[in-house]
């Protein structure tokens, strides 16, 4: 039986993004670099179905996000990969807004110190920008490292914690 994807496209300050979810949750958030046909190759056999009415919940948490009226998401995820990739993606969830972490703090987190690169391809297979935030991982000397939707993006979405964070 094929999966069933409602997608919708939210629009915001800096572009526009696809996102997607299931019947159990929000399962993609794309980047203002990434088209439908990026977003369609994540989930092969699934049938894709635009409904912007059904993304409601999502794409309003995310715009409160975006505006920085938001924090944190409520909302459900329904992330695969393998196990080693959901550790790291849980993990993701538990930095707090405004801060950031290492790709060592991350595979200190996981029990798995050595993993340190694995980590980082971990991140990089993250289907859920901003709701799984992989954008707080910088790199041990405090650089601004590779992120799915680009160093803009990224950026753009750390100094919009560091700005709402103060208040």
């Amino acid at each position: 039986m094929e999966q069933t994807i409602h997608w919708a496209i939210l629009e915001y300050d800096q572009g526009k993004i696809y996102i997607a979810a299931t019947s159990k949750g929000l399962c993609y958030v794309g980047s203002p670099e990434e088209d439908y046909e990026q977003m369609v190759k994540k989930f092969p056999g699934a049938e894709f179905t635009e409904n912007a009415e059904a993304l409601e919940p999502y794409s309003g948490e995310l715009k409160e996000y975006l505006e920085g009226a938001r924090t944190d998401f409520s909302l459900p995820v329904d992330v695969k990969g393998t196990p080693f990739q959901e550790a790291v993606w849980t993990a993701l969830r538990e930095i707090p807004y405004g801060a950031t972490y290492t790709y060592s703090d991350i595979a200190e987190k996981i029990g798995k110190p050595a993993a340190v690169r694995a980590v980082g391809t971990a991140i990089g297979a993250n289907p859920v920008l901003i709701t799984v935030p992989c954008h707080r991982v910088i790199g041990k000397n405090g650089s601004i490292t590779g992120y799915r939707g680009g160093i803009k993006m990224k950026q753009h979405l750390l100094e919009l914690e560091k700005e709402y964070s103060k208040r």
